[in-house]
């Protein structure tokens, strides 16, 4: 029965990941082209954000109701701001999809392979996405990005979480919020099995419909936390260091990734 059952979330998967495909060229093919006609500037990347995020929403409805996976949010009024840098570790592939959906003018950091795609580059340009290309850019446009109003999604380890659970943040974070002088949102998010994680394929689910809790933790005030450590780069990472130890406390209070 356990076969049957995985098999059966197996072509839920299927489904779901083929509509977001075939979504993908349609805003792609239609929409964004349309969308060109628009003078260039942030009224365009506000309304590109806004249909992304709409469009991870439907995604997330979809797997939700064909059984693919349950979400459950605590503290999602939390997210209701605009010109948030929420921080959130990364267990699995779609983690950047619901959280996505959950708020406005979405912006994120995006690998520089999407802006060569031909399939996402044109989506990624529109929206003004950030790429990890930039290097020292990087963190001057993540800045400017807050300052607009937008909300920008940043996972610290860079990629997602490893198969035992361990986490390695980078800097780039820290040194958004400490250069920024922002605060940050934390979401901690837990999933009840092993699901789209860096050594799991999507064709191979578990038996058991996989649950994803996201919570919306308080407001960190940065700058009371990096007084007195220096200059901005000693201060940077000295925060990377209180960020993973940090999430490592609040993902085990709040239940460990996969159990």
């Amino acid at each position: 029965m356990s076969e049957l059952t995985r098999s059966l979330r197996a072509c839920k998967f299927g489904f779901c990941f083929a509509m977001f495909g075939l979504g993908g060229l349609l805003i792609r093919g239609v929409v964004f082209p349309g969308m060109m006609l628009v003078p260039r500037g942030q009224r365009r990347e506000q309304m590109a954000k806004n249909l992304i995020g709409r469009a991870m929403a439907l995604f997330v409805w979809l797997m939700r109701v064909t059984g693919a996976v349950s979400v459950s949010i605590e503290g999602a009024e939390k997210l209701d701001r605009e010109g948030l840098l929420i921080l959130a570790n990364h267990p699995s592939l779609i983690d950047v999809v619901i959280l996505m959906s959950l708020i406005t003018r979405p912006d994120c950091i995006v690998k520089a392979a999407l802006w060569r795609n031909p399939f996402t580059a044109g989506p990624v340009r529109v929206a003004g996405y950030i790429s990890n290309a930039t290097g020292p850019e990087l963190v001057s446009d993540a800045i400017d990005s807050l300052t607009r109003g937008n909300n920008l999604i940043v996972f610290p380890e860079g990629t997602r979480t490893g198969p035992a659970g361990e986490m390695q943040f980078q800097r780039g974070a820290a040194n958004i919020a400490v250069r920024g002088k922002r605060p940050v949102t934390p979401v901690v998010i837990t999933v009840s099995e092993q699901t789209l994680t860096k050594s799991s394929k999507w064709y191979r689910p578990p038996a058991r419909k996989p649950h994803f809790r996201i919570h919306v933790l308080d407001d960190v005030a940065v700058e009371p936390l990096i007084a007195g450590h220096g200059e901005p780069a000693m201060q940077a990472r000295w925060l990377t260091t209180w960020l993973e130890q940090f999430f490592e406390r609040e993902i085990a209070r709040h239940g460990p990734t996969g159990q």
